[in-house]
């Protein structure tokens, strides 16, 4: 078992501290207060592959494995996590096209998301299905050679202001084999967007409802088979949770980096506060559950790179323990900046915001649990902790 990085993965990793701190660090800050979603600076991501990372390479993606993605997008979120937790959806989506659409959807769209002149939704979540995602109603009647879309979504990030939606939907009974997945444009007749919502973090990229209304799609724009959306939408959320623990990693690190300047640059009591030990004693604490947290977003990268019988498992534990950690170092490493942690003028503050709602998406933390307990109680499973 090799714990040490390869050359690509530095490689990457150097490219996209570069572009982080010359692209994203002068204005996180500015966007997050504006509201302001930073599509050019986005598709300047795309310029360096960032917007296909792991997308098919027919499509113009890089086909990296997910543990190489893991290496760009920490050093992204070190300095912008929604920013950063954007293009992770975004090369979810387009994974998504590249790997189950026909042609006519990967020509038409495939080499523009992976160069991230256009951008991608993913519409899985709504009002009455958060966590129970098997129980959603929009529904996809085929009529024709078209598909009709009527429902609603939530929650969705970057909804009014990207391109392509990739929709999930009801095409066949109740339960997870009814769902398939879509190719929707996203300025089609019949889509309506609702009010961008105001959030406690996340404020580069809008989040808003959509709602499809005899919404007409050509039957090609299939991602798949009919009643494949969900095992569709299961791989993309094994994905889905390491990119998102990245971000939280990502986060943890710029919070803690930080946080080891400002100690040793603050003067209390004649002497940087750094030479008290209560507090190197909490700096030790938070860089030694930040490794944690990395290696096991790494470890479970690696069981989905290998189609591990346990990477769902694995995925499952990686984005409930790194997202708890990095907010907690997030907030430790605040708290380190007693007052001045609080207030706009340093990245503390955002970088908890950000944070926080990690626990919560692609899953609650509470639902990862509920995943791992039963995989360990499966008579039938292997032993998932060895």
């Amino acid at each position: 078992m090799n714990f040490e990085p390869t050359e690509d993965q530095l490689a990457f990793a150097e490219t996209a501290r570069a572009f982080a701190q010359a692209e994203l660090a002068p204005f996180a800050a500015q966007w997050d207060e504006e509201g302001h979603f930073p599509k050019e600076t986005i598709a300047k991501a795309g310029e360096l592959g960032f917007c296909g990372l792991y997308s098919p390479e027919d499509i113009g993606g890089l086909a990296l494995p997910r543990l190489d993605a893991t290496f760009v997008f920490e050093e992204l979120a070190a300095i912008d996590p929604s920013t950063t937790a954007f293009i992770t959806i975004h090369n979810m989506a387009t994974w998504m096209i590249g790997t189950w659409g026909g042609d006519a959807v990967k020509a038409e769209w495939g080499e523009a998301l992976t160069s991230g002149k256009k951008l991608a939704s993913y519409c899985l979540t709504e009002p009455g299905a958060g966590s129970d995602a098997a129980s959603l109603k929009t529904r996809a009647e085929l009529q024709g050679n078209e598909y009709v879309l009527n429902g609603s979504k939530a929650f969705i990030s970057g909804a009014g202001s990207t391109d392509v939606l990739v929709v999930m939907a009801r095409s066949g009974g109740a339960g997870a084999s009814g769902v398939s997945a879509f190719v929707v444009p996203a300025n089609a007749e019949g889509i309506t967007y609702g009010k961008k919502e105001q959030k406690m973090g996340w404020n580069s990229q809008p989040t808003r409802t959509i709602s499809f209304d005899n919404v007409r799609i050509p039957a090609h724009n299939l991602l798949g088979q009919e009643g494949e959306g969900f095992k569709i939408a299961m791989k993309g959320l094994d994905g889905g949770r390491i990119n998102i623990a990245t971000c939280s990693v990502g986060a943890a690190q710029g919070a803690l980096a930080q946080a080891q300047r400002y100690i040793q640059e603050r003067q209390q009591f004649g002497k940087a506060i750094a030479t008290f030990q209560a507090l190197q004693f909490k700096l030790a604490d938070m860089a030694t559950e930040l490794v944690a947290a990395r290696q096991m977003v790494r470890l479970a990268a690696s069981k989905l790179d290998r189609q591990d019988p346990n990477a769902t498992t694995y995925c499952a534990m990686a984005k409930r323990l790194a997202t708890d950690l990095g907010f907690q170092v997030c907030n430790e490493a605040l708290q380190l900046h007693g007052g001045y942690g609080y207030i706009k003028e340093y990245p503390l503050e955002r970088l908890l915001r950000d944070a926080r709602v990690h626990q919560i998406l692609e899953g609650t933390n509470e639902i990862m649990r509920v995943i791992i307990a039963r995989r360990m109680l499966d008579g039938d499973a292997p032993d998932v902790i060895r």
